[in-house]
């Protein structure tokens, strides 16, 4: 454990270091640091130290880091990315971006997942650069406004016209979107009998009960500055920044961690399609067969990998020269090897 640690500590802290360079140098020595904006960028820097850390100790976990490694070995194969060109794109879209995977299941959950992922996307895709200084905005009397990046100027747009409400509403639309995935999620754990007996409150419904009141909080502001005159301005920002940073503090520990974890489905993806593609390798057949019943296994590297894992986790299921390893039976035949096993110790007993 103390070998997975230490390097996942010395990374999670150069993370942090680079965020703060990050930080110092878009912000022009931090000129354009909005103070009030400081505790939202606090609490990124702990959670991306956080989130690093701790998807730095997964990913050197035995198991992970074989198929991860063997994921970029793939990746990585000019003669893989001939013959599989489209195939990172697609897992993209598929796991990803579209979440096609998940439509198949049900249009309900489906919605509801797009909804809160592009809503949480496009917020933080708003926010971050805000409070890191990274993007700032300057009037250009009598109306319109300067955008800037990284103390460079990128265009100029009119106040009042359609860019200017888009840009000024972007953090509006992601809420509104967001509040229609968390809707139909909070639907579906009301009267879903199946997640009504599995959910676990602080690790489901939490971060659902976070993210509405981050959108209803953000809204809020919103109708304060426009229609109610700066009203309990102060108060609601409080608030919202308060549940805002809570939010980024839970990331690395609660449900929305997956996030940071899904993307590396999209190796497990090349790995396997490689791995089973027979006409890759030529006439050399890499599919393994079951010892027993000679079914279809998957593909030579994925067992031998498997094996190997299972001894760096120091569990060996040698079944001796006779009988081979346990991973080169088909599930089917598993079974019944131990329903033998069951037989030979308990003898007539057994029935």
């Amino acid at each position: 454990m103390q070998k997975r640690t230490v390097p996942a500590a010395l990374i999670a802290s150069l993370s942090a270091l680079l965020l703060m360079v990050l930080i110092y140098a878009g912000s022009r020595g931090l000129k354009d640091f909005d103070s009030a904006l400081i505790g939202y960028a606090v609490a990124t820097v702990f959670a991306l130290t956080a989130i690093v850390y701790r998807y730095t100790l997964w990913i050197t976990r035995p198991p992970t880091w074989r198929y991860f490694k063997a994921g970029w070995t793939h990746f990585l194969s000019w003669r893989n990315f001939r013959r599989y060109t489209m195939l990172i794109p697609v897992a993209w879209w598929r796991d990803i971006f579209g979440q096609t995977f998940i439509l198949k299941r049900s249009s309900t959950r489906w919605a509801a997942h797009m909804s809160i992922f592009w809503g949480v996307i496009l917020s933080l895709a708003v926010t971050l650069p805000l409070t890191f200084g990274w993007i700032r905005f300057s009037l250009i009397p009598p109306d319109r406004y300067q955008g800037w990046f990284f103390g460079l100027p990128l265009f100029s747009f009119p106040i009042e016209a359609g860019v200017g409400f888009a840009v000024f509403h972007a953090l509006d639309f992601s809420s509104a979107l967001l509040l229609l995935g968390l809707g139909l999620a909070i639907w579906r754990r009301i009267n879903d009998v199946g997640l009504l007996t599995t959910q676990r409150f602080g690790f489901d419904l939490v971060p659902l009960v976070l993210l509405f009141a981050i959108a209803v909080t953000g809204l809020a502001l919103t109708a304060s500055s426009l229609w109610w005159e700066g009203r309990f301005y102060w108060f609601l920002s409080l608030i919202h920044q308060v549940i805002v940073v809570a939010w980024l503090l839970s990331i690395p520990f609660g449900k929305f961690f997956h996030i940071v974890q899904r993307p590396a489905s999209i190796g497990v993806t090349l790995y396997q399609t490689v791995n089973q593609d027979v006409e890759h390798y030529g006439a050399q057949p890499q599919t393994g067969r079951c010892k027993r019943c000679a079914q279809e296994l998957p593909s030579q590297q994925f067992v031998n990998d498997l094996k190997a894992t299972l001894d760096d986790l120091h569990q060996h299921y040698d079944l001796g020269p006779q009988h081979g390893w346990l991973q080169e039976y088909c599930p089917t035949c598993k079974r019944v090897l131990r329903g033998q096993a069951y037989y030979q110790m308990m003898g007539k007993r057994f029935l």
